[in-house]
């Protein structure tokens, strides 16, 4: 009804029909049809009119019984359901609206009670909108949005709406609809967070810092110094991971290695990747394979799996993607997770595994230099590393590793 209102379709008249007796029924239960036509006779229809029809014939004679109520206008209507205040309200909505954001019209025909939800703060959600409209862009953030009643917590709490009014209005170039309808910086081309790579480097070129965040356009455009890459998925294992010079350690943190897609510098960088032991692992691995091809995997494979048994734990949700960019030996160990090959839904995270084995795995990816030392920053010298409990990993794409 409010939509037929916003688009200049008639209301009224609304006609109720009735489901009244059958001609048996007045034959049968005469007495309960009186009752029944006496209670509509007697209902208070306020604005609505009860008309009847003749129901009977020959043997009982015919009767007039109740066949429809019927509102005539559009007031009638709002009458008797009680809503006037509220088409009142939506009225002035849609008239704010036509002046100030014609374009935002079509969503409120489409959602006419939820813009009614919306009413008391209706005009500051068409200022905010037509702000952005005007003076937003790249350069500017949410939090700039200057208008009166209108601040930041204001915009987020109200996230769907000005999402749904700022697709109708916006230049569909000012768009992205890959970005999720929550992050309406990103969405809407305005400046959001920038996304920084976090990474330790252990090369003297790239000074004295344990650690630096990055926003990742500039790392794009200031590579750090390191030749050599490896991008680790767990945060403890990033810190943890052994010193080797001339190495840089990125965190990944699982599929955020897409970040590093902006980074045009890393393919000419020897890049090895370690993530967990599981359907998810892997695939991060393919999607940093997508614009790191050479990249090498470290602790990847079935033998570090089945060496580390007692440290297995299930993964709650795994992917069954096909996983073109994987190579054999790392194939062989997706698919037996992917079919069960060892028990439900075995995952290895990489915390699990022996900091001993991945001494030894970090020393054998890189070949260094005689006089090279390969120390931790947070866990003393591990004992010595047996046959039957190590394993390197290493799986390459493209020959010996590189120093």
């Amino acid at each position: 009804m409010l939509r037929s209102r916003l688009t200049g379709r008639p209301v009224g008249p609304l006609v109720l029909p009735l489901r009244g007796p059958t001609v048996r029924e007045l034959a049968d239960r005469f007495g309960d049809v009186q009752d029944w036509v006496a209670g509509w006779r007697a209902a208070r229809l306020g604005p609505a009119r009860l008309e009847t029809t003749a129901l009977g014939g020959r043997l009982i004679g015919v009767n007039q019984v109740p066949k429809r109520v019927v509102l005539d206008t559009a007031d009638d209507v709002w009458t008797v359901l009680g809503v006037t205040a509220d088409v009142r309200r939506f009225d002035a909505l849609v008239a704010a609206t036509e002046e100030a954001l014609p374009g935002a019209l079509s969503w409120v025909a489409a959602r006419p009670h939820e813009a009614l939800a919306h009413a008391t703060d209706w005009l500051r959600l068409l200022a905010a909108v037509a702000w952005i409209l005007q003076r937003g862009g790249p350069a500017v953030y949410l939090r700039q949005v200057d208008v009166p009643g209108i601040d930041t917590k204001f915009l987020e709490e109200r996230r769907s709406v000005l999402d749904a009014l700022l697709t109708r209005t916006l230049p569909a170039e000012r768009i992205d609809p890959e970005a999720p309808r929550t992050d309406l910086a990103r969405r809407f081309g305005l400046r959001g967070k920038s996304d920084t790579v976090r990474f330790r480097s252990f090369d003297p070129g790239d000074g004295p810092y344990s650690e630096l965040a990055v926003r990742v356009e500039e790392l794009a455009e200031f590579p750090f110094a390191a030749r050599s890459v490896v991008v680790v998925e767990n945060e403890v294992s990033y810190l943890a991971f052994p010193r080797v010079p001339g190495v840089a350690v990125v965190l990944g943190g699982g599929y955020a290695v897409s970040r590093l897609a902006a980074l045009p510098w890393l393919l000419g960088r020897d890049v090895v990747y370690w993530g967990d032991l599981d359907t998810h692992g892997f695939r991060a691995l393919n999607r940093l394979r997508r614009f790191a091809p050479a990249t090498r995997s470290m602790l990847m494979d079935l033998r570090t799996l089945m060496d580390h048994r007692p440290h297995w734990s299930q993964e709650p949700a795994p992917v069954r993607d096909h996983l073109a960019l994987l190579d054999a030996g790392e194939q062989a160990c997706y698919q037996a997770l992917l079919h069960g090959k060892h028990g439900e839904r075995v995952r290895l995270e990489q915390e699990r595994i022996r900091f001993s084995v991945v001494e030894r795995a970090a020393e054998d990816a890189f070949v260094l230099s005689p006089d090279s030392a390969l120390t931790s920053e947070t866990t003393p010298a591990s004992p010595a590393v047996t046959p039957e409990s190590s394993s390197t990993g290493l799986h390459s794409t493209r020959g010996p590793a590189l120093s």
